[in-house]
């Protein structure tokens, strides 16, 4: 009967952010300073060339749209996951230096002017990527270094450090940027989904279904870590593999949806909490559940975006950003209640 129980949970919750989701891809296409007929848009007797409504579509909003959910559910599930794991409420995908790597490998690559790509993939992106697993291999040989298996604590200061050092070195190589690189690396440290085309999308689409595929098995094992080690232990978890399999799926999903579109603040601390908040503690459902929930988050917060002071359209991290440290500081005095 619990277990018929626990499954009409997921199944209906599910359902319903699934659906919420569903929605914000239907509108979010259509919406923006330029109105568009989504009759037209399907309208197969007006060839594409002449089709303006079609071409707005599909060529400028769906691939941002798309992208959108694709960073908003990865850094969502990798915010569960590194809070589980470090048994921290306030981590997130920036504690450990994942975010930090990533946004100092694209800054090399706007400011060597790297223009090339691999599988789709721009410079930019690939350099990102690269520097965020890069941060990962640091940080986990620094945690692994002394012992077996892996000390969360090691994790959690090591990862602070290197995003301090990885923002000095940010900071450095803007100050010896000229004007024109140093303002194409604030436009991307802010956080910026005007992906041009579904290629980049394609090519993280791997990346992120094997994060995700990796957390598929943890949902048991981060309910008993959250408990502790001893504890989970003591249940027949098997605490360094499942540890190992936390923290890269959510490096990985971390560092590929900021390959998309730079670090996106806050989104991996907002999510998971309100998605607690409503669905209980059980990551047989908060896992997925995050994930749906960020991907509408994410993309209702890029349509603020381009919407609210249109035709300028503001970087989507400014929107998160603006929401999440209000909410950062009510859980602060909520946790300290």
């Amino acid at each position: 009967m619990k277990v018929q129980t626990i499954r009409t949970r997921i199944a209906v919750t599910l359902a319903a952010f699934g659906a919420v989701l569903v929605t914000a891809l239907i509108i979010a296409p259509v919406s923006g300073s330029t109105p568009i007929s989504l009759g037209r848009v399907f309208d197969r007797t007006i060839p594409f060339a002449d089709n303006p409504d079609a071409q707005v579509f599909f060529i400028a909003r769906l691939p941002r749209v798309v992208a959108a959910a694709l960073v908003g559910g990865s850094l969502a599930v990798a915010g569960v996951v590194f809070q589980a794991l470090l048994r921290n409420p306030l981590a997130t995908p920036d504690t450990l230096g994942v975010s930090s790597g990533a946004a100092l490998g694209a800054m090399l690559a706007i400011i060597f002017r790297l223009d090339f790509a691999v599988a789709g993939l721009p410079a930019i992106s690939l350099s990102s990527f690269v520097g965020a697993l890069s941060a990962l291999g640091v940080v986990y040989a620094l945690a692994t270094a002394r012992r077996r298996g892996m000390s969360t604590t090691v994790l959690l200061l090591a990862g602070v450090t290197m995003t301090a050092f990885f923002s000095a070195l940010i900071l450095f190589a803007q100050f010896l940027a000229d004007f024109t690189d140093a303002y194409r690396t604030v436009r991307w440290l802010m956080g910026m989904l005007d992906v041009g085309g579904y290629a980049p999308l394609l090519t993280v689409l791997p990346m992120i279904a094997v994060a995700f595929g990796m957390m598929a098995t943890l949902p048991r094992p981060l309910d008993l870590l959250s408990l502790g080690t001893d504890a989970a232990t003591a249940r027949g978890v098997n605490v360094v593999r499942a540890e190992r399999m936390a923290l890269v799926s959510a490096s990985l999903a971390t560092g590929a949806a900021v390959s998309i579109s730079g670090p996106v603040a806050f989104v991996g601390l907002i999510v998971p909490h309100l998605v607690r908040l409503m669905v209980g503690p059980d990551h047989r459902i908060v896992l997925p559940a995050s994930g749906l929930f960020g991907a509408t988050f994410l993309i209702v917060c890029d349509l603020v975006a381009r919407t609210v002071l249109s035709p300028i359209e503001l970087p989507v991290g400014i929107v998160t950003a603006l929401i999440g440290g209000p909410f950062f500081l009510w859980l602060l005095v909520r946790s300290s209640t």
